[in-house]
């Protein structure tokens, strides 16, 4: 089931993330990550419009979304290869039309899961904050 983000599912979304970005950003710092979920609790989860992917109660994935731009799609590893991530993805294509996405560019899990959604990479560029390059990708 998807349902709206409510404040009281902050701590298991950050749980959730921070389990999927381990997995699928080695490259990043430890400190790199530790502000970042910072931000996503104070910063970005009050402005995004996320959306949960629950099942018996439990999140299992999320979506942020600023407009029609992913900004976050995490899945728990855990769960991964379950169609979550197409379901939410499935989800914000109904509610927005065109998406668009940035991915790390050394995010193989990532790029492979846009890339086989049907995503075409259109740009990329050197991310400010980790000086990692983002592949910018449209659907």
């Amino acid at each position: 089931m998807i349902r709206t983000y409510e404040t009281a599912d902050t701590n298991r979304i950050l749980e959730i993330w921070r389990k999927a970005s381990d997995l699928a950003h080695p490259f990043l710092s430890p400190s790199f990550l530790a502000e970042a979920e910072e931000k996503i609790r104070s910063l970005y989860l009050p402005i995004s419009e996320t959306h949960v992917f629950a099942q018996d109660q439990k999140l299992l994935g999320f979506i942020g979304l600023l407009d029609g731009h992913i900004g976050g799609l995490f899945v728990d590893p855990d769960y991964h290869g379950h169609g979550i991530g197409r379901a939410l993805v499935d989800y914000a294509k109904s509610q927005k039309g065109r998406l668009t996405v940035e991915v790390f560019k050394e995010n193989p899990i990532g790029r492979g899961f846009y890339k086989a959604y049907g995503f075409r990479e259109t740009g990329e560029y050197i991310d400010e904050d980790t000086h990692q390059p983002l592949i910018k990708m449209t659907l």
